[in-house]
């Protein structure tokens, strides 16, 4: 606790990005990998479409940004995200992703119910250890979309 005072007074800010991802976004370029998922993500000849491209769209609209897609599967999308060649990647992942060791994660934002009846809780993938950009990625997430 006695720390507390002393980060304050220094002009620290918690959370933080070590590599600055958040002010790197803000009013320039968000580079979102998205895997392609029917009920998230739907990659035709036309633009990206799917719930979760809304999202995204509009929280790099909140950030003043431009979006820049990628699309591929997810092991490569996981690896260029760890490279921080992307910012965020999206593909109605699960909370039970076998990448949460390797990238941080948002905490679930909504559930998804496949054709078998199973539950998922959907969650956006963000670059290990920038906590400022998840802050505020989670900060969005909470004021624009309901948790079941």
């Amino acid at each position: 606790m006695a720390v507390l005072p002393l980060l304050a007074g220094c002009g620290a800010q918690i959370p933080v990005d070590p590599e600055g991802t958040l002010e790197d976004v803000r009013s320039g370029t968000i580079s979102v990998g998205v895997s392609p998922n029917a009920d998230f993500v739907e990659v035709s000849n036309g633009p990206l479409q799917g719930s979760e491209i809304q999202i995204i769209q509009n929280f790099a609209e909140n950030l003043d940004a431009e979006v820049e897609w990628t699309v591929g599967g997810e092991e490569q999308l996981v690896s260029a995200l760890e490279n921080g060649d992307l910012d965020l990647v999206a593909g109605g992942i699960s909370s039970k992703t076998p990448w949460a060791e390797q990238v941080g994660m948002t905490r679930p934002y909504t559930t998804h119910v496949d054709v078998d009846g199973k539950e998922s809780k959907i969650v956006l993938l963000v670059p290990p250890g920038e906590n400022a950009f998840l802050f505020e990625v989670e900060r969005f997430l909470d004021r624009t979309q309901e948790m079941p």
